[in-house]
């Protein structure tokens, strides 16, 4: 399995970290090492003093397919998720800096975590779909799938242009505005719409 991640999917996120404007999506993977195991807290990794948190709304593949188009996306996946992103941002700002690709700051081990998931039939329109991000009882990110430059189905269609699509893929698909550094004892607590789907410690 993959893990393909979309960047600078929310205009207010790109804004907050001064990135221009992307005219298509921005695609990265991580590899599977870098799912943070089942009930493990995060531990902060020694080559980064600014490790952030970002919460995602995450799709799971049901089927393999390539060079989708749009109206067939919602045929590839029945259950929608919610993910971390951690990134590295002291590593991928020298990065970004020197035009270098940015694994070492979004994929290293442990940098995914992959909460509960739930039927994609429990939500009217996936196009408007609530969720947040607390860190130590207090909001510190909220969003909306209505507010993705590009939605779930354009980025299935598109992704699939490049890579093959198989089950059990995970898109990760973009994080919004109030991203923030963590440190140890730091507790995150993910939501879509008013239930719970990730708890995570840091370490």
């Amino acid at each position: 399995m993959k893990l393909i991640c979309i960047g600078r999917n929310y205009t207010e996120h790109i804004e907050e970290l001064e990135n221009e404007k992307p005219t298509e999506p921005v695609v990265f993977l991580k590899p599977d090492t870098a799912i943070l195991l089942k009930k493990q807290p995060f531990f902060i990794p020694e080559f980064s003093n600014d490790i952030h948190y970002e919460v995602e709304v995450l799709v799971k593949i049901n089927r393999v397919g390539k060079h989708i188009d749009r109206k067939f996306s919602h045929k590839y996946y029945n259950e929608i998720g919610l993910g971390i992103d951690f990134t590295a941002r002291d590593v991928q700002t020298q990065a970004k800096t020197k035009g270098l690709p940015w694994e070492k700051a979004k994929a290293f081990d442990g940098s995914a975590v992959i909460g509960s998931w739930l039927p994609k039939t429990e939500f009217k329109d996936l196009n408007n779909i609530q969720f947040s991000l607390e860190k130590n009882n207090n909001i510190v990110q909220k969003g909306n799938t209505s507010n993705m430059l590009w939605k779930i189905d354009e980025i299935i269609e598109y992704v699939s242009k490049y890579f093959t699509l198989k089950i059990g893929d995970i898109i990760f698909t973009g994080t919004p505005a109030g991203v923030g550094k963590i440190i140890a004892n730091d507790k995150l607590v993910g939501y879509i719409e008013d239930k719970q789907l990730l708890t995570i410690t840091v370490k």
